[in-house]
């Protein structure tokens, strides 16, 4: 599997502050035998953002984009009104996934309006922006994300039985 990850802050692009979300997501990606092969970190503007999320989805070159950030309830949090406008089809069920495994540990993971579609043959997922809660909502869909890209990028197999 290749992914791509994209960190969205306003202070990170301004080089005001350090990522962590970024290394520790190539990292737990790089564990879980994925390769990334673009990371970038872009501002919280969403012309910006629907102009990266298509260009990387239309390229082809990955099967999971993660974006990391923007989740949030502040007036600059705008990344799952862009990844709408961008993808397809949505998948609810990584948002609420995210969302009830997040308020096992906080309760501010009602605030949380991360998800996640697909746009032609690439998983869009949105992560909140701190490392650590970018990796507990990754591990909370990552059992079902191998299967996603299999039947996204076209597999006819059946389902039934993968859990058996």
């Amino acid at each position: 599997m290749k992914a791509a990850v994209l960190i969205l802050s306003d202070k990170g692009a301004a080089g005001k502050r350090e990522d962590l979300s970024g290394p520790a997501l190539i990292d737990w990606l790089e564990q879980h035998q994925v390769e990334t092969l673009r990371y970038e970190m872009i501002p919280d503007d969403y012309d910006v953002i629907v102009s990266t999320l298509t260009n990387w989805c239309d390229e082809g070159f990955c099967d999971v984009l993660i974006t990391c950030g923007g989740t949030g309830v502040s007036p600059r949090d705008v990344t799952p009104e862009a990844t709408i406008e961008v993808v397809d089809r949505i998948l609810p069920g990584f948002g609420e996934a995210m969302r009830s495994e997040s308020l096992k540990i906080t309760p501010m993971a009602i605030l949380s309006r991360a998800m996640a579609g697909i746009r032609g043959t690439c998983l869009v997922m949105n992560l909140p922006g701190s490392p650590k809660a970018a990796i507990e909502n990754l591990e909370a869909v990552w059992p079902a994300v191998a299967h996603g890209v299999d039947k996204i990028g076209g597999n006819p197999s059946d389902c039934a039985g993968i859990h058996s």
